[in-house]
């Protein structure tokens, strides 16, 4: 196995470990529950009754922090990752929420999965593209979807000065592995998307309002966000080319492309 997924590997086993010790098990490995955002809240929208008896690939799954609510809309998931720790997490989890039978929890590679190809109606990233190497993540994507099924995902940008030099930090103080820190999303990968995926739908989020995560948790937190969300919204409507400076993406690609 190369050096680089060795190295996510015992960065997420970490995390596990940490998050289990913390005795929080709200949300993500952030320490806050995704779906206060409205990023999430829009994922939930479009899934919602898309999911019922579908066959869907939880990509890079986790805890398992989306398997499950994937799980509750109907479907029948499969949810792969290379971290042993962090499928051990997500299958208690499920278990405990009642959709363990739902859900297949499986060790495998996200860029060389084992699957057949045309295996899955829907395929759900919920941030996994910065620990892979994405020009092998796409032709894998596009080979296991099905022909009328879509890929649908939530991603961090990489655009923000500001967010960059925070994940600069996080990079020398180890909160972030060097090659997640240095493989955040671009607008250039959507470029690429297209190479594998006829229709490619985007959506952005937290132009400003990411700036009230950290005072989720605090009295009037929740008031702030929705404030700053707001102002997300008239800004990116005014001034479309401030899109790329948003700090997450929410994208729906559609008709893979077979054979690339």
């Amino acid at each position: 196995m190369e050096a680089r997924k060795q190295k996510e590997i015992a960065y997420y086993d970490t995390k596990v470990k940490e998050w289990i010790a913390s005795g929080d098990s709200r949300g993500d490995f952030e320490g806050f529950n995704p779906f206060a955002l409205e990023s999430y809240q829009f994922l939930q929208k479009v899934l919602k009754d898309a999911c019922c008896d579908k066959r869907i690939l939880d990509y890079g799954c986790g805890n398992g922090v989306h398997s499950v609510w994937l799980a509750r809309y109907g479907g029948n998931i499969v949810a792969i990752d290379l971290s042993n720790a962090s499928l051990e997490v997500a299958r208690k989890y499920a278990k405990r929420e009642g959709v363990g039978s739902r859900i297949a929890f499986t060790v495998m590679d996200c860029e060389h999965m084992a699957f057949p190809d045309n295996s899955f109606d829907i395929i759900f990233d919920g941030g996994t593209f910065s620990s892979l190497d994405i020009t092998k993540a796409f032709p894998e994507l596009a080979r296991v979807l099905k022909p009328d099924g879509f890929l649908v995902g939530i991603e961090t940008l990489a655009h923000n000065p500001f967010l960059n030099f925070n994940r600069k930090i996080n990079k020398r103080t180890g909160k972030r592995t060097v090659w997640a820190a240095d493989h955040i999303f671009k607008m250039e990968h959507i470029q690429m998307a297209r190479k594998y995926f006829e229709n490619t739908e985007t959506y952005f989020f937290h132009l400003v309002s990411w700036a009230a995560f950290p005072f989720l948790r605090l009295p009037g937190g929740r008031i702030l966000l929705a404030f700053l969300e707001t102002i997300d919204r008239i800004l990116l409507f005014l001034f479309p080319f401030l899109k790329k400076y948003s700090f997450k993406i929410v994208f729906i690609f559609k008709n893979a492309k077979k054979g690339i």
